[in-house]
């Protein structure tokens, strides 16, 4: 049986045609391998050069206009043919209309009907629902979707749903209700935390066995912006707006690991990190400088080593192959998932009882496969994919869906190898200090405890940009606000490629 690829090359073989170019007489071909070349008088530098389009790289959609003017929709890159996963550094593109007039219209509606055959078995999406957060990273989620994402979705002729979110978790209210049958894929114009809450939509549903599989999409509009950096970086592409739309509107898909983080019967899923410690306070406690966008991280992080906090509290975890070296052996685990340990705080008074929701994956772990690493810790940072923010790659050797997760822990650091690791963020070479713990886990579970310096102050922990615990002074005016308590364990194990999200490659 021929594949989709040898189909595709049948119908595109050989397919040659004098045209008109710019007012000037060139010849037209489409090539087996989904490219279109031409050349001719006045075509490409000193007029007589073959130019290239390839239709599944750089074209995003073909118009015909009036019976002989055939209108290809272009995102051409500065490095033309780049083969995707070689490694290479794809150019900042441009909007390019190439408008070809061809000899008879027999001839315009032929080549019509063969590119337009090729771009539909790309598997390319024909409708989205897109979720645009307005209140995201400096608030510009809005003037980013009607200035760089609407324009390139209209020339891909894709059609669009827009919903604005209104509160918090509303991202995660609309994908549990949404009739996912009228999509192709769900795309958040935002940070990562409403794409979060989409997955966590997903999983709450009755049908989240079939929700899940929907091609997610992310396009950056929020502080961090971790997913959009590690998809777009993986493929050797330019970190930018218009190339996380064009990844989407591209159609390529790939797998992505789905974490469950729980405590007792709560239940919290995540895509990108949690963090507590050092990386949690920098995160949460520089909201007030928002304005700076991701800058307020940076500027931030400054302000907290100088003030350098250390947390009391326990890890454990059960290593992945290779690492199971790190860390000290239990020979029993106390699992402690009876309600008798969760305070009423830590469960939300308006929560669902999501009966027949996904509940994690089934795993068991042997008592004697669990380590642990007792503190006083700086901080615990627990990731999915290798870029937690744009300008901060967390864990360098983190894959997609590999079926675990990356862990960077600290236990004790000065404060100038603290500096000089923030300096070293943007590469991941930080991990190389004598002082950071690096591992692979299958599972891994937080004992927070409180400040040394202050024990009334307890830390925060942070998912996916959002506080699901928090144990400082402003807890205790807030208690009902979060979604786990603070000091009791929480347990996070992991689904390989659960979720589906569209990527450049």
């Amino acid at each position: 049986m021929a594949t989709a690829k040898e189909e595709t090359a049948t119908f595109t073989l050989n397919l040659t045609e004098n045209v008109r170019f710019n007012g000037a007489p060139a010849e037209l071909t489409l090539g087996a391998d989904g490219a279109l070349r031409w050349r001719g008088v006045g075509v490409g530098v000193g007029g007589g050069g073959e130019r290239r389009v390839g239709l599944e790289e750089e074209v995003l959609g073909i118009e015909v206009e009036g019976s002989r003017l055939i209108r290809i929709r272009a995102f051409v890159g500065e490095s033309e043919g780049v083969a995707c996963g070689k490694g290479e550094r794809v150019g900042k593109r441009a909007r390019r209309d190439y408008v070809f007039e061809m000899p008879t219209d027999e001839a315009a509606m032929r080549w019509n009907d063969k590119l337009t055959d090729h771009i539909n078995s790309l598997g390319r999406p024909k409708h989205l629902f897109i979720i645009v957060n307005p209140f995201g990273g400096k608030k510009c989620g809005s003037k980013i979707f009607q200035a760089e994402v609407k324009s390139l979705l209209d020339a891909a002729g894709i059609l669009y749903t827009v919903k604005e979110t209104m509160h918090q978790l509303h991202a995660q209210e609309i994908a549990y209700s949404l009739d996912i049958s009228k999509y192709d894929g769900i795309v958040c114009v935002s940070g990562d935390g409403v794409l979060a809450e989409v997955v966590n939509g997903l999983l709450h549903r009755e049908d989240w066995e079939t929700a899940i599989k929907m091609p997610l999409g992310v396009i950056p509009a929020g502080t961090g912006n971790g997913m959009a950096k590690s998809l777009l970086h993986s493929a050797g592409e330019l970190y930018s707006v218009s190339n996380a739309v064009f990844a989407i509107i591209r159609g390529h898909k790939r797998s992505l690991d789905v974490a469950t983080i729980t405590q007792g019967e709560t239940k919290f899923f995540s895509v990108l990190l949690l963090t507590w410690g050092l990386v949690a306070d920098i995160d949460i406690e520089s909201e007030k400088y928002r304005w700076m966008g991701s800058a307020r991280l940076e500027f931030y992080a400054l302000v907290r080593i100088m003030n350098l906090r250390k947390y009391s509290g326990r890890v454990q975890f059960v290593p992945a192959p290779g690492y199971e070296e790190c860390g000290e052996p239990l020979k029993k685990v106390d699992v402690r998932k009876s309600d008798d340990n969760l305070s009423q705080e830590g469960q939300r008074n308006n929560a669902k009882p999501y009966c027949r929701s996904y509940h994690g994956p089934s795993v068991e772990f042997e008592d004697s496969e669990w380590r642990s690493l007792d503190g006083p810790f700086i901080s615990a940072w627990v990731n999915n994919v290798p870029w937690c923010a744009e300008d901060f790659m967390s864990a360098p050797e983190a894959k997609f869906s590999d079926g675990y997760l990356d862990v960077i822990i600290v236990r004790d650091c000065p404060k100038s190898a603290l500096l000089s690791m923030m300096l070293k963020m943007s590469d991941g070479s930080y991990i190389k200090s004598p002082y950071v713990m690096y591992l692979k886990v299958k599972a891994f579970r937080l004992e927070p405890g409180q400040r040394m310096e202050d024990p009334t102050n307890g830390g925060v922990i942070d998912s996916d940009g959002e506080v699901i615990a928090r144990g400082d002074k402003s807890h205790h005016r807030n208690q009902q606000k979060y979604l786990m308590a603070y000091g009791p364990p929480i347990e996070m194990t992991i689904d390989k490629g659960l979720a589906t999200i569209f990527s450049p490659c």
